[in-house]
């Protein structure tokens, strides 16, 4: 944000107030950016056909490793077409978003952000056959420090012939 022009930010709640977050705190205000605090249920509109649903953080906090697990899960939708943006969270956020959508459709999405950088503790195959991705977009470095993506989890997208980018 230090380099971009930003008319607006859009945030999950945050569970702790670490350096990084008192830093984001900072450029918002030397920089005259408007702050919003989002919740599971909110949808943000940015044009006539397209708009985001927020899906996560919802009331329930997950206290194990709080800022993955509570980070912005968001549903992109334009027309017939939807991106899933799941953030860092880990296999006990899955779950928990698992059992607050379970009578809907609204996981299901055309391409998914694959969790957590394709970790192991994530994108577990019960999400994945809900989500039905066509196509697997993973932010990860090249010979990361920490072996991202997960074979396994590369072998389960494989599975569900979904291509992996």
């Amino acid at each position: 944000m230090k380099d971009l022009k930003v008319k607006n930010a859009v945030i999950g709640k945050q569970f702790e107030n670490s350096e990084n977050y008192k830093n984001f705190q900072k450029i918002l205000k030397d920089k005259k950016v408007k702050l919003h605090i989002v919740e599971a249920g909110q949808r943000i509109r940015i044009e006539k056909d397209l708009y985001f649903d927020v899906l996560w953080p919802s009331n329930k906090i997950i206290n194990e490793n709080l800022l993955n697990n509570n980070s912005l899960v968001c549903k992109m939708e334009y027309k017939k077409f939807s991106i899933l943006f799941t953030g860092d969270i880990e296999e006990i956020a899955e779950k928990a978003i698992l059992q607050q959508y379970k009578d809907s459709n609204i996981l299901k999405s055309t391409i998914l952000k694959v969790g957590h950088h394709g970790s192991k503790t994530s994108s577990t195959q019960q999400l994945l056959e809900i989500i039905k991705p066509k196509v697997a977009l993973i932010g990860v470095g090249e010979n990361n420090n920490f072996g991202h993506p997960n074979n396994k989890v590369l072998e389960r997208l494989v599975d569900l012939r979904c291509k992996n980018i």
